[in-house]
């Protein structure tokens, strides 16, 4: 199996809630092909409450048998890049878990309960590279379907008699 991993920056911004219950919302709003030399979390701008953090660096890891998924995402109407953040040890209280082009790997992140999932378009350098890697290892496999064996109806209801007799006990 072939595996492509390519780093992705993210920027997560953090601000005011219009509700009573909480103090404010996170929210992940760029992915960025490559890495930078910041270290996770720091502060980019802060503007009227809002605060931008560069939230680190993930890996988008291609698998080449799961092309299947990334081709449909690429070939889709509106490719998507799913980040994802988990609470954990660190200033904001937030960790960079992943970033996946796998729909439904963000599915089963999305139904972990506390992970935060943010769904962004996908960045032109890294549609270019996922096509890429799909156009390179993906095989189209045909849908094998199993034949069922044709039951035999007059053996579905009959039962011998010794084992009824049994049942009766």
């Amino acid at each position: 199996m072939v595996v492509e991993r390519i780093p992705v920056g993210v920027v997560v911004e953090r601000r005011p809630a219009r509700s009573r219950w909480q103090d404010h919302v996170w929210r992940v709003t760029a992915a960025l092909p490559g890495t930078a030399e910041a270290a996770p979390w720091t502060v980019l701008d802060e503007a009227g409450g809002v605060t931008r953090y560069w939230a680190g660096t993930a890996e988008l890891v291609l698998h080449s048998g799961d092309t299947e998924v990334y081709k449909h995402n690429v070939e889709g109407a509106e490719p998507r890049l799913y980040v994802v953040l988990r609470r954990g040890a660190s200033p904001t209280g937030w960790v960079l878990l992943l970033a996946t082009v796998d729909p439904s790997e963000a599915q089963a992140h999305a139904e972990a309960g506390d992970d935060l999932l943010e769904a962004l378009p996908l960045p032109a350098a890294l549609h270019g590279r996922v096509a890429a890697f799909v156009a390179a290892h993906h095989v189209e496999r045909r849908v094998w379907r199993r034949r069922r064996d044709r039951a035999d109806p007059e053996a579905l209801g009959r039962r011998r008699p010794d084992i009824l007799a049994g049942e009766r006990r």
